[in-house]
């Protein structure tokens, strides 16, 4: 195998190499599928609102979907996810429960951010999802602090830090996988290779042949699998899970991928990218090639995926209709959680605020005077 072949499981028809499928049960084999499904049916009604300007943003990914829960699958409820900012279905994976994901779209008082982040910038302390970091790859050196703060009190947690092509042209990135290699943190690096940073392609990224070599200049392994492929990225992830875990230090993941969308709610690939690129990868769609799979498995039936869509359908749809119904987070809360105990001169701008927002007159701009 030379440095560019990918680590496969599935073929491209969705029959499996029997000696490398991992052991995985029914009942988990179908959540892989239904969490990419409910992944892949939010972005489209999420794009879809914010179209209507219903919220203000968003991030799709369309065609990444395996290569997320691929890998947040491979993790223990203990461990924690350092993301990037197109990671849906590796929190929901986690447990993010729809709801509260969606409130955050919103912005509403029901978010667990308050309203504070960005739109698509969620947190959930609960399943141990750390908060969407906007600047690109900021979250690598955190998520190797995080980790090796864990291994100092001798726990047996591990970070998993996804981020994209793009970031590997980040200092950050250098930092991060310097220290991890040093120190020999159990963090473990996922860089979902989609072939764009915005609109610059891979190759203006890096004149390296790919990106998982970059390991080696840090003392550590780097894998290149497909990210089309769930299983494979399951398989290789758990490896490099197992190796933080026992002490021996992190690893690099390439999956390889592709953004079939745009980068988000505010670009238009169509600017910088073929059609016909964008066909060919529709033909390797990740969620079409695990079906293949789990239909010669004799788990997927079309009773079973209706089912499957009606009830996504229906979910997505309550979580909006709730996000809707929840008025904006009240205006104390600019202040009430700062402190323990709120000191006097922010008592003081906090009554000053709500004063002036009881002097509005109906038609009045929404702005506060600050």
């Amino acid at each position: 195998m030379s440095a560019a072949d990918l680590f496969q499981v599935m073929r491209p028809d969705g029959t499996a190499e029997a000696n490398l499928e991992p052991e995985v049960n029914d009942e988990t084999l179908r959540k892989f599928y239904a969490t990419m499904f409910l992944s892949r049916a939010l972005d489209a009604r999420m794009l879809s609102l914010q179209r209507q300007g219903r919220i203000g943003f968003y991030v799709p990914a369309v065609g990444q979907e395996a290569a997320q829960v691929g890998a947040a699958s491979a993790l223990e409820k203990e461990d924690w996810v350092f993301p990037a900012y197109r990671e849906p279905a590796a929190a929901l994976w986690r447990g993010f429960p729809l709801r509260k994901l969606v409130s955050q779209f919103f912005g509403n008082a029901d978010d667990l951010s308050k309203g504070r982040q960005m739109p698509n910038h969620y947190a959930n302390r609960d399943v141990n999802y750390m908060s969407v970091s906007s600047p690109v790859g900021t979250q690598i050196p955190l998520a190797v602090g995080a980790a090796w703060a864990m291994r100092m009190r001798n726990e047996r947690s591990v970070t998993l830090v996804f981020f994209g092509d793009g970031a590997t042209s980040e200092g950050d990135f250098h930092v991060g996988m310097n220290f991890a290699g040093v120190f020999k943190a159990p963090t473990v690096f996922f860089c979902q290779n989609n072939g764009w940073a915005i609109s610059i392609p891979v190759h203006r990224q890096t004149a390296s042949e790919t990106i998982h070599v970059k390991a080696e200049a840090y003392g550590f392994e780097g894998v290149r699998v497909d990210g089309n492929d769930v299983l494979a990225t399951h398989v290789v992830t758990a490896n490099a899970v197992r190796h933080a875990r026992a002490g021996n230090g992190p690893t690099l993941i390439e999956a390889v991928t592709y953004r079939m969308g745009p980068h988000s709610s505010s670009d238009d690939p169509k600017r910088y990218r073929s059609e016909a690129d964008v066909e060919a990868w529709k033909e390797k769609d990740p969620i079409e090639r695990f079906r293949r799979y789990l239909e010669t498995r004799g788990i997927w039936t079309l009773g079973w995926q209706e089912d499957l869509a009606k009830r996504v359908d229906d979910q997505i749809s309550e979580a909006v209709k709730h996000a809707e119904s929840i008025p904006p987070p009240p205006l104390e809360d600019l202040f009430t959680d700062v402190f323990a105990e709120m000191p006097p001169h922010l008592r003081e701008q906090m009554d000053e605020l709500l004063k002036s927002g009881e002097r509005r007159r109906p038609g009045d701009s929404d702005a506060f005077p600050l």
